[in-house]
């Protein structure tokens, strides 16, 4: 209590002090405005002001910075002070924090459409989705125009030759690239060499980067001179034309970070357009990290066909889109939505594809391709051309009334195009042809002309401004996909959850690995202090291995891979590559970790064929889970060292398997012991492993630190053991555990609900499933949460289409409740370190768990689930939670991690539209409570009535959904899905915010997931030997600030040595956006404040940036801002990217 009275009585002296100089500042500005005055124009007098208002920000944002140093010092005090009880996230004595909004929150806004904005939430409110024949075009409507609309300003057609190249669908990346994709991209250096007219876009650098390895200089030199002309336009810049809603953020900037690197390196361009026309679906994440690319303008294609007829009814296919938190133009980007069903040639001259597929002249009779509508392409000749002019005329005249502007772009193209020499000649030669005969008649009042997206966009920007003509801003998302009738791609949100999963454990290991690689290479030069690194240090090598992950993972980004869609030899293709990039990573990691523990340097040397530092576990497949490998324990210690890979210090429960049921841990630089717990190793639900047990210890994490811990042999039952309770209704059981206490209950005691509680959570489950029933947090308040798992089928009909791998097409009866023939056996466990609820049925292991930490690292359940559903015909597996949050009829799911949607489930959209992507997040809320659940891994979601939340687990289909793929999805896998599920209390008279409303996670939530997504790496020093002396690696003296994230740290590429590692850094943090309604209690020793502005060295201290240069999303060295001071400006919600030089 006296300390707490000392802290108020310093902080209001320096609050004192602070305005104190603050009005002295001011007293001392106003003095000096006379002496200027007669120097100064009159017309700087506003400049002169803005600088004195900037410099008293700066004054203010110092001084707060003053106080949160203190206040953070004071929480850091209280925290060493009660390590023994609960560690790093507890950091507050009192039970209760008032109910005042969390500075630096955002709160919740209602947005509306101003005027001329969108609202896509609004849009889905006022469409019928009734489906109407439209005629030719069966999706849309009949178009008409008078003939006279083009007299003042001609019609100006870009015509976009492309071909869109799958890395990876119906063949490997490989195998389609020696098939097909280098064959193109020789025809196209020969073919726009011949005429510069011609033009064309290429969108995947994947497959670009490997043909230019493959290409002599002069080719290469040919290839240049070509972009440089603008005849070739690199779009996008990704190494993928990526999904955009299973891909988490991460992974979505490390593919367009590579993609836009490379062509830095080796072409001297940066992309200026996107072209994304065939991911399933569009997230303005991808907008806003485009933007922040460089990116100016872009094109979608596969959006909702409802959503686009009343965008072209409208004339809003052209717009601003805007993120739905910003109400700046910051994030604004120029989207050009293609109106048609495809991107193909019949569904991009205009409405009617029959005449269209006439203008696409790969499809001459004779060839393989040919048109579906029974009416041939014609050659174009003197006798035929002014028929096919103007029959391909009137179709760009209808297309141009769709849109504001009389600029029309027009895709030619399809996937894999151009491979042959005759299809270059083909297109070209005929469409040349008409584009003469159109220059020879100006009374058409057309100028055609082949062209790239920057041709058509310089075009459009030009056009807009002569007429004063404005665009439209859109906030919101294009989810979920429906490109014909009630089939709405939500099955793909889910398909092939096992590399969904593995997908992110790729990020998590890259991840960490750049971080360490960057700290140890930094140590490294401050080491020898002339910025030499460690002669037996394999740099070089380790950089590769690097890059080779940023590639894997880029890679499957793919939308056909992340998502589930490509055909099983693929899916095996992609998931070695994702395996053996963790195997290559780990060595990275395992030898950076080595040199950083090392207290004597000179001891270190690289043997790569026998690491210094395992893994304690191992991957033994690409299809395989990670095993755990036991640990041999003696009298002399085993060295266990952990690293933990976030920007926060953390309180987290390590697991190993040991050899004993007797260990003991204790930190190795203090000694101290560590609270531990032994539990079972389940070899089958009801006998336990007597030669492996399960080790368990709360430990103190710094941030990005590496700590070491001694794990010895103990004496016989001196470690806690878990205790047991086993229940399976009907059934006699017999259990094999000869080192555990289990017990059956008998009577009363076997039918009364089971029970679990730590400091801050009780729950209920019930004693015949183990499954949840009810939460009750510490405050009082108590929320039914009931977990059920169910089925879902799909059509039976013969004529019907069925669900596959990208369609989710649910039988009438809707989800149907999971039933066992025999009950579950239910395992109750209860320990010091945390207790847990596991109910094995047929088809999955579900466990609940409650860790015993005082912080907020105990405040979340833990949900596991282990499902195998290969022996199953056409089902889906389901987790749904019922809840009595009062939530109506809307939720909110994740985009890519980086922000939340507001959904609207509709009574009037089918059950399989109102399935929604979820890479990481999604909740419900009342005006008191909300309900979040966090995920490890992307799946679908959906809350089809109130209070219910329903997370897809797995699928397997028999049966191809007729979307080209040619199989249904039979490879299931056995898969691990991991969530912590968070009731929250809504304080200060939290309301539920009507319209189109922006929410953001909880701090409490950002943090959960945090640990969640980047769990602690674990590493295990050999047990023979002479060990050398390790000493704790800690870089930083405290955590970063809560809502600032360390994306990443990131090392680039040697200009001058390409292949090496450099000694620039490209540093990333994400500063999120969180709620006001509710605050963390105890509140998290980590700090937070409303300024928009951190200097880099406070936050990173004790490293120190030798150079700090602000630049774009992707690091091109164009986008650099000149030295940048250590004082940053960092919004909510934004990505700063700079390149700096650790000291």
């Amino acid at each position: 209590m006296k300390r707490g009275r000392v802290l108020a009585v310093l902080v209001g002296g320096v609050f004192c002090l602070a305005v104190m100089s603050l009005y002295r500042k001011l007293e001392q500005m106003q003095g000096e405005e006379p002496q200027r005055d007669w120097e100064t124009p009159a017309g700087q007098d506003l400049s002169l002001l803005q600088q004195k208002i900037d410099r008293l920000e700066y004054l203010l944002s110092n001084n707060n910075r003053l106080v949160a140093r203190l206040r953070d010092s004071l929480l850091h005090h209280k925290a060493s002070r009660k390590q023994e009880g609960g560690g790093a996230n507890s950091s507050s004595e009192h039970a209760h924090i008032p109910a005042e909004p969390l500075s630096g929150c955002q709160l919740a806004e209602e947005k509306e459409g101003g005027a001329g904005g969108v609202q896509l939430l609004d849009v889905y409110d006022l469409l019928t989705f009734d489906n109407k024949d439209g005629g030719v075009w069966k999706q849309g409507f009949d178009i008409s125009y008078r003939g006279d609309e083009w007299d003042e300003q001609p019609l100006e057609l870009v015509l976009v030759p492309h071909s869109h190249n799958d890395p990876g669908w119906l063949k490997t990346f490989d195998r389609y690239y020696e098939d097909q994709t280098r064959h193109i991209l020789d025809n196209m250096l020969l073919h726009l060499g011949q005429d510069s007219r011609r033009k064309m876009i290429w969108a995947e650098i994947s497959y670009f980067s490997k043909w230019w390895n493959d290409i002599d200089e002069q080719k290469r030199a040919a290839a240049k001179r070509l972009v440089e002309a603008g005849q070739l336009e690199l779009v996008t810049g990704g190494w993928v034309m990526a999904d955009e809603a299973n891909a988490h953020y991460y992974a979505l900037l490390d593919q367009l970070m590579e993609g836009h690197q490379w062509l830095q390196t080796h072409l001297g361009v940066e992309p200026s357009s996107g072209w994304a026309v065939d991911p399933f679906g569009h997230s303005p994440s991808m907008t806003y990290l485009l933007k922040g690319a460089g990116l100016s303008n872009m094109v979608i294609q596969r959006v909702h066909y409802a959503v686009k007829k009343h965008f072209a009814q409208q004339q809003t296919l052209e717009f601003l889109w805007r993120q739905s938190w910003d109400s700046s133009t910051r994030s604004d980007i120029l989207c050009h939505m293609m109106p048609f069903y495809s991107y193909d040639v019949p569904h991009t001259c205009g409405p009617n594809p029959a005449v269209c597929c006439q203008f696409d002249f790969h499809r001459l009779p004779g060839g393989r391709v040919f048109c579906p509508w029974r009416i041939p392409p014609q050659p174009i000749t003197e006798q035929n051309v002014k028929e096919r002019a103007l029959l391909l005329l009137d179709q760009y005249r209808q297309k141009s009334r769709l849109f504001r502007s009389s600029v029309l772009l027009v895709s030619l193209g399809d996937d894999f195009r151009f491979v042959e020499s005759s299809e270059w000649d083909a297109q070209f030669n005929n469409y040349q042809k008409l584009f003469d005969y159109f220059d020879q008649h100006p009374e058409l009042h057309i100028k055609a002309r082949f062209g790239t997206l920057a041709d058509y966009f310089q075009a459009l920007h030009r056009r807009l401004s002569a007429s004063g003509t404005s665009l439209p801003t859109v906030q919101g998302d294009f989810f979920t996909y429906a490109d014909r009738d009630d089939h709405y791609w939500s099955g793909y949100f889910t398909s092939r959850p096992f590399y969904k999963r593995l997908d992110r454990t790729l990020e998590a290991t890259l991840r960490a690995t750049e971080i360490l690689f960057s700290l140890a290479l930094a140590e490294m030069r401050r080491f020898h202090g002339d910025g030499r690194l460690v002669a037996d240090f394999p740099a070089r090598e380790h950089f590769q291995r690097l890059v080779a992950g940023r590639r894997s993972l880029a890679l499957f980004q793919h939308h056909d891979a992340v998502t589930g869609t490509a055909r099983d030899p693929v899916v095996v293709d992609y998931g070695t590559r994702l395996f053996h990039s963790i195997l290559n990573l780990r060595k990275v990691l395992q030898s950076s970790a080595h040199w950083l523990l090392l207290l004597d340097k000179s001891q270190y040397h690289h043997d790569q064929s026998k690491p210094f530092l395992q893994m304690d576990d191992v991957i033994s497949a690409q299809d395989a889970l990670p095993q755990k490998t036991p640990l041999t324990l003696s009298d002399e210690p085993r060295s266990l060292v952990v690293f933990n890979p976030t920007e926060q210090l953390r309180t987290s429960v390590i697991s190993v398997v040991v050899d004993s049921p007797d260990a003991r841990v204790v930190d190795a630089e203090t000694g101290r012991p560590m609270a531990a717990q032994i539990s079972a190793v389940w070899a089958e639900p009801s006998r336990a492993s007597s030669e492996s047990f399960q080790l368990s210890f709360v430990a103190e994490l710094p941030p990005l630190s590496l700590v070491v811990y001694h794990v010895t042999k103990a004496p016989v039952g001196s470690t806690p053991r878990a205790r047991y309770t086993v229940y399976r209704h009907g059934n006699a059981l017999t259990v094999h555990s000869e080192h555990f206490l289990v017990s059956h209950p008998q009577g009363q005691e076997a039918d009364a609900p089971l029970s679990l509680s730590n400091k801050h959570v009780q729950i209920w489950s019930s004693e015949k499933t183990g499954l949840l029933q009810k939460l009750r947090l510490h405050t009082g308040l108590v929320r039914q949460v009931q977990v059920q798992f169910l089925w879902y089928g799909t059509r039976t009909a013969a004529n019907q289409d069925k669900s596959g791998a990208y369609l989710f097409l649910p039988g009438e009866e809707g989800g149907q409740l999971y039933s066992s023939s025999e009950p579950p056996l239910i395992r109750v466990s209860r320990g010091p370190v945390y207790s847990d609820i596991t109910s094995c049925f047929r088809h999955f292991t579900h466990t609940l768990r409650l860790f015993h930490l005082d912080g907020h690292a105990g405040k979340s359940v833990q949900i596991s689930n282990m499902v195998d559903i290969r022996s199953e015909v056409n089902r889906e597996l389901v987790m749904r939670l019922v809840s009595d949050v009062a939530n109506g009829n809307r939720f909110y799911s994740d985009l890519n991690g980086f922000q939340m949607q507001q959904r609207r489930t509709l009574e009037k959209l089918p059950l399989q539209a109102n399935f929604y992507p979820m890479s990481s997040a999604a909740f419900l809320q009342d005006s008191s409570s909300r309900l979040s659940v966090l995920a490890a891994q992307s799946q679908a979601v959906a809350s089809l009535r109130p209070g219910e939340l329903e997370l897809v687990l797995d699928r397997r289909l028999q049966q191809d959904d007729n979307r080209g793929l040619g199989q249904g999805v039979t490879d299931n896998k056995l898969t691990a899905s991991l969530y912590h599920l968070l009731l929250e209390e809504r304080r200060g008279g939290a309301q539920e915010v009507g319209g189109a409303s922006v929410q953001h996670l909880s701090l409490l939530a950002h943090l959960t997931s945090l640990s969640l997504c980047h769990p602690p790496i674990n590493m295990v020093a050999p047990g023979d030997g002479q060990m050398p002396k390790l000493r704790d690696f800690v870089p930083l003296r405290s955590s970063l600030p809560c809502d600032v994230h360390l994306l990443n740290l990131r090392t680039l590429e040697d200009a001058q040595e390409p292949g090496s590692p450099s000694q620039e850094v490209g540093l990333l943090l994400h500063r999120k956006g969180f709620d006001c309604s509710s605050a963390p209690d105890p509140r998290p020793t980590c700090t937070w404040n409303v300024h928009e502005e951190v200097n880099l060295d406070d936050v990173f201290s004790p490293l120190r940036f030798r150079s700090v240069r602000r630049s774009g999303l992707t690091l091109l060295r164009r986008h650099d801002q000149p030295q940048s001071s250590r004082q940053q400006q960092l919004r909510p919600m934004e990505i700063s990217a700079f390149r700096v030089q650790i000291d």
